[in-house]
């Protein structure tokens, strides 16, 4: 039986990473069966702690147990989006017996902790906090039932019971971590736990790391420091004292700028979001120097082994075969959802990932003369694929996804699935020949979708942000959009001028090479799966992390 009273991590820790870290994190896809991740950020924390696992880090993840997940992607009459909330029970998590208080709204809010041992999906511990308890009122029960509320008080306390909340749990196992990691600001709340824990400011921020994701307003949430104070995110603290403690000014409580004012050490998650941090929070002042860690994904997990195999042992044909049974198989997905049956000898695009407006999913469509050219060529065919979330309350997101579906009816060739989790995320990545990444220049802080799909034998094509800054080599691992000096640009004038550069790379460069140039395509293919194992798998981040920010 685990010991949760005096917890340690159920393995001997290697020398290197012995230091005791708390991950904290909203969100962890671990694996398909436990919902309670949404999209990138899960797959980023799911990755960190399979690599943690790995290299016998001396590490822990705290989460939430979200009753009914994100949501459940399933299709109105129409086919069009439908968001649907189901209540999950998992009988593989262990119950810790662990039970205490919290305090929000001036209420006791009772907390369990749930336990994913290591052994289960081979991931470093995860303690997963749930107020979905009979000893508490229904609203309180409510905190844990949807990952990202869209109700602004409910959202303000998931970020006191993870933050709060997951600082108490440590107390509780008396794990005692030397490094509390905030991966992103939705657990910064843990520092007015810390400061009645160890006394000063001084004393939380020798223990803090901060981690931003995003270069995103939205993802850089603000809220009333009013209802912040109400729902009591400040753990009995004054906002005479908060004010005094974060260097918050007006009304709005920043959670970022509070994470960066209480680490030590903060990074973000690419060379280029590293840049694009350090200027964007420069006019603000007490910030610690911003590194970057580029985020990357894990090899056991993602890639496919065989194909590996075959490039490692030159084996062409072995190759080829099981690339071509991989899109065979996913195009069983593919039809079973849409009733649309792709063939696994045409070039397919997938573009893949959470729908969000700077993405841009229908890019490619916009010139809709020039995207029946591409997809209807008599000796040159493609096919394409879409699929991921938007938030289910980003109703121009929402917008898109409806537009791609109502497109796809036109199309034989076309198709647009639902229910964008782990498992339909890998199978797709194996169904790609492309894996296209439309994304407004300099608005993604990383993207790791491209890292698992060069992992299946997909090419990227892309804008040129994020993660693919430090990875491409167009025409020899992958393929760029061109770039323009789009500081001068309107949104409208960047859009055309992405659009016009991405259908010529793919009318003159990659169908041409795909269909005229096997060999040259296949060395395209090998060489970005060796140059993303190289540089984009997480043990080498989970390493890092360790080296830069968990050291004194």
């Amino acid at each position: 039986m685990t010991d949760f009273k005096n917890y340690t991590v159920p393995y001997p820790p290697a020398q290197e990473f012995s230091n005791r870290v708390a991950y904290f994190s909203m969100e962890f896809a671990i694996h398909q069966p436990l919902k309670i991740y949404s999209g990138g950020l899960g797959f980023l924390s799911g990755s960190h702690l399979r690599s943690a696992y790995e290299l016998k880090q001396n590490l822990i993840g705290i989460g939430i147990l979200w009753k009914y997940g994100y949501y459940d992607q399933g299709r109105n009459q129409d086919q069009t989006l439908k968001a649907e909330w189901y209540e999950k029970t998992y009988s593989f998590l262990e119950d810790t017996g662990i039970k205490y208080q919290i305090t929000i709204h001036d209420n006791p809010v009772w907390v369990k902790a749930w336990y994913l041992p290591p052994t289960t999906f081979n991931s470093a511990p995860l303690f997963l906090l749930s107020t979905d308890l009979p000893e508490n009122d229904y609203l309180s029960q409510t905190i844990t039932h949807r990952l990202y509320d869209s109700d602004s008080a409910a959202k303000v306390a998931q970020f006191i019971l993870l933050g709060i909340g997951g600082a108490r749990l440590l107390d509780e196992l008396n794990f005692n971590p030397e490094v509390y990691h905030l991966n992103e600001a939705h657990g910064v709340s843990a520092v007015f736990h810390l400061m009645r824990k160890f006394g000063s400011k001084e004393e939380v921020k020798k223990r803090l790391v901060f981690t931003t994701h995003t270069p995103e307003e939205a993802g850089n949430e603000k809220h009333d420091i009013y209802l912040c104070e109400k729902l009591g995110y400040f753990n009995g603290y004054s906002l005479d004292e908060v004010r005094w403690l974060t260097g918050m000014e007006g009304n709005l409580f920043n959670h970022s700028l509070a994470a960066f004012r209480f680490a030590r050490k903060a990074n973000g998650v690419s060379k280029l979001h590293g840049e694009v941090s350090r200027e964007m929070w420069s006019k603000y002042s007490d910030i610690p120097e911003i590194t970057s860690i580029t985020n990357s994904q894990n090899y056991t997990y993602w890639a496919d082994k065989q194909l590996y195999h075959f490039m490692r042992t030159d084996d062409k044909p072995g190759f080829e075969d099981r690339k071509h049974y991989l899109k065979k198989r996913a195009f069983e997905i593919v039809a079973d959802q849409t009733g649309k049956l792709l063939d696994p000898n045409v070039l397919t695009i997938v573009w893949a990932r959470r729908f969000a407006g700077y993405k841009r999913a229908d890019l490619i469509t916009r010139d809709l003369a020039r995207f029946e050219r591409l997809i209807s060529h008599p000796d040159h065919p493609v096919q394409v694929i879409w699929a991921g979330k938007p938030y289910p309350s980003d109703y121009g997101a929402i917008s898109t996804f409806n537009q791609l579906v109502h497109l796809s009816k036109k199309y034989p060739n076309v198709a647009v699935c639902v229910d964008y989790e782990l498992t339909l995320s890998k199978r797709l990545k194996q169904a790609a020949d492309v894996w296209l990444n439309t994304p407004r220049v300099p608005r993604e802080a990383s993207g790791t979708s491209g890292m698992t799909a060069a992992m299946n034998g997909a090419v990227n094509f892309s804008t040129f942000d994020g993660w693919i800054c430090e990875f491409a080599d167009h025409g020899k691992n992958s393929f760029i959009v061109p770039t323009a000096d789009y500081n001068n640009m309107s949104i409208i004038d960047q859009d055309q001028f992405d659009l016009d550069n991405l259908m010529n790379v793919l009318e003159n460069e990659i169908v041409p090479t795909y269909y005229e140039n096997p060999s040259k395509w296949d060395d395209i293919v090998e060489q970005g799966m060796k140059d993303v194992l190289e540089n984009f798998e997480s043990n080498r981040m989970a390493t890092e992390y360790y080296e830069i920010m968990y050291k004194e």
